[in-house]
């Protein structure tokens, strides 16, 4: 017997994004929610949508795009505790593939939120997916499993009333996963092949719901990773999960730090424009506006 089921609607325009480009972790490539193609249309309308398909359960979650495919996950079960990835061809909306897993932690959530809200990352050749209940499974693109670790069992403490709601993100070799909680807090950086954790760092004690953004250097300098809390941000390195530079002057803890043009825009006081630092200079406040508040919604930066 089928649950609440929701839809996938895929519209054109991410038919014409994948052949640029594909889209494969929360916010795109460089997760500042910028396609690298032509502008998209101003207005979607049923015309305009190439497909759409029935998802069984409950999800929050993003589709990412791998090549031809789509991805996205589910839950199902009267405790959420049935954990779902689906794959689609992005043409024709065929569905190639599902794998159900069960929930090893803790599935309470808010009745606006649900397990399956996390949207899955990929680094092109395998899919990585993430649920509240703090499990982390990793497939090839045709489906098959190749690990799974259940966090909760290491950090049984790292959950919030709210769900879990923070999106992986894959640099080079690593799969940054933020489990930022009132309790047990951190944030670790698993190896893509095999799962184990590179690193774990302790992060602020209090329920968090931002994801992590890539800082990409100009030239040759090197890609860092950002961490939001309401302490600020940590800017880290993504291979060691050392501290390269901080801001510390507070951040929202829903939407997230955007990053155009080598500035950072933080959702602190309102809307905050940052130079990232170095190993020996904090950044540098370029501006600061209350009245541009994101509110839950991460800023967006487009040309």
């Amino acid at each position: 017997m089928k649950n609440e089921s929701f839809k996938l609607l895929l519209p054109l325009i991410a038919i014409g994004l994948c052949c640029g480009a594909d889209w494969p972790q929360f916010r795109g490539p460089l997760t500042n929610n910028v396609a690298i193609s032509d502008a998209p249309p101003a207005k979607v309308d049923q015309e305009s949508i190439a497909w759409t398909a029935d998802l069984e359960g409950r999800g929050a979650s993003g589709p990412i795009i791998v090549g031809n495919k789509v991805f996205i996950t589910s839950t199902t079960g009267f405790n959420q505790d049935q954990l779902h990835v689906l794959c689609f061809d992005l043409k024709t909306g065929k569905q190639l593939w599902e794998r159900q897993f069960w929930a090893t932690g803790r599935t309470q959530c808010h009745s606006k939120m649900c397990v399956a809200t996390p949207t899955p990352a990929s680094d092109g050749k395998r899919v990585f997916a993430t649920f509240s209940s703090n499990d982390v499974v990793c497939l090839d693109l045709d489906g098959n499993l190749l690990w799974i670790r259940g966090l909760s069992h290491d950090f049984p403490n790292a959950s919030n009333s709210l769900g879990m709601a923070s999106s992986p993100i894959v640099v080079g070799e690593t799969l940054i996963v933020p489990v930022e909680n009132d309790d047990d807090s951190f944030t670790t950086g698993l190896d893509v092949k095999t799962g184990i954790a590179r690193w774990k760092i302790k992060r602020p004690r209090v329920a968090n719901w931002t994801s992590p953004a890539i800082l990409k250097a100009s030239g040759e300098g090197e890609t860092l990773v950002l961490l939001q809390s309401n302490d600020g941000v940590d800017a880290i390195y993504p291979e060691t999960g050392e501290t390269a530079w901080q801001y510390e002057d507070g951040a929202g803890r829903i939407p997230s730090t955007t990053v155009g043009d080598n500035v950072l825009y933080v959702p602190s006081k309102g809307l905050t424009a940052l130079a990232p630092g170095s190993s020996s200079e904090p950044p540098k406040v370029l501006w600061s506006e209350q009245k541009l508040s994101p509110g839950t919604a991460s800023p967006l930066f487009y040309q």
